[in-house]
Order: C-alpha cells, then sequence, then structure tokens
C-alpha cells in the first residue's frame, strides 16, 4: 500500500513588488501550518518523504507544519511542483523510490485539486463534494492506494482518506 498526502501552501501574501514564486505566507498561513502539522502529527500521518514546491509560501508552509513532527522527515525540493499541471505532478510522484510508503506533496493549485480528483475512486462522498468544490489554502488531502509501487499510481485507484483543511479541524479564525 502507498499514502500520498497532498497539502496545498498555506494562504500567502502579496507584497507589491514581489516576483510570484516569492511570496511569503501571510499572517493567517504563518498560523495555520503548524496547526496542519500538528494534526498530521496526532493522527499518526507522517510522511516518508516530503517533495515541497521551489516557491517560497510552500516551503514556508512545510517549515512550520514539520516542525510538529518529532522524527526526521527527508525533504526534496521540486522545482516542478510549480504551476504544475495535475499530470506534471503524477509524473512526479510516478519517480518516487519504492522504499518510500507514505509520500508528502506541498504544492499550489489548481494542480493538487485536478491530482486529487483524478486520482480518487473511491472515498467519503462528502468530503469528494468538499473537495470538489474548493480546495482551501493549507487544505490536507490523503490518498491510499492499493498498489505496490509509485509508478503504479494512476487515474481512480485511489481511496479518500480525509480531507481536512484548518477550518474543518477546528480553527474558527480560518474562514476561506
Amino acid at each position: 500500500m502507498r499514502r500520498l498526502m497532498l497539502l496545498r501552501h498555506a494562504k500567502s501574501d502579496r507584497p507589491e513588488g514581489t516576483d510570484d514564486h516569492q511570496r511569503p505566507l501571510a499572517k493567517r498561513g504563518r498560523r495555520t501550518s503548524p496547526l496542519m502539522g500538528t494534526y498530521m502529527a496526532e493522527k499518526g500521518l507522517m510522511p516518508d518523504l516530503a517533495i515541497v514546491s521551489t516557491a517560497r509560501r510552500a516551503k514556508e508552509t512545510w517549515k512550520r507544519a514539520r516542525s510538529a513532527f518529532k522524527h526526521n522527515i527527508s525533504r526534496r525540493k521540486e522545482p516542478r511542483i510549480y504551476n504544475a499541471s495535475a499530470k506534471a505532478i503524477l509524473d512526479i510522484i510516478k519517480e518516487t523510490a519504492p522504499d518510500v510508503k507514505a509520500l508528502l506533496l506541498v504544492g499550489h493549485n489548481p494542480g493538487l485539486q485536478d491530482l486529487a480528483l483524478r486520482l480518487i475512486g473511491k472515498g467519503s462522498q462528502s468530503d469528494l463534494s468538499r473537495l470538489h468544490q474548493k480546495y482551501p489554502t493549507a487544505g490536507l488531502v490523503v490518498i491510499d492506494f492499493d498498489v505496490k509501487r509509485w509508478r503504479d499510481v494512476s487515474d481512480d485507484l485511489g481511496r479518500l482518506i480525509r480531507f481536512e483543511t484548518p477550518k474543518s479541524i477546528g480553527d474558527p479564525a480560518d474562514v476561506r
């Protein structure tokens, strides 16, 4: 079995004159990133490897979320995730080494949402309906696959295990 976790970067700021790739997290993003990391750690959602977009907001999201884990988690920066299509992200997933059982990708929309919807074949209809409507910043999708190798992951093979957002796990200040 393989577990894929997709974490959309947390809410980012848009400082004037800042290139999109260099946009930092906004105050809300700095608060929700560790909240999502704590949630993941408490629920045993620990990745063997985190593949993180090179965009500043994605790197900051993972750095803050990562602080909730007690164990070392390997991380790889991946420029191909930035502004990537679902197909491009899936190609990255398929390259993952076989010893990685739980993989986390920290990236962007619309690629992550499109990928999740493409891969999910089964799961909670209410979670799937929410995911179809919106994949908010700092949202986490967990998909399990009954495959032996990452290269065998394909459309409709995944089971949606959970779709959580800062709001769904109890952050009353997160209104989006």
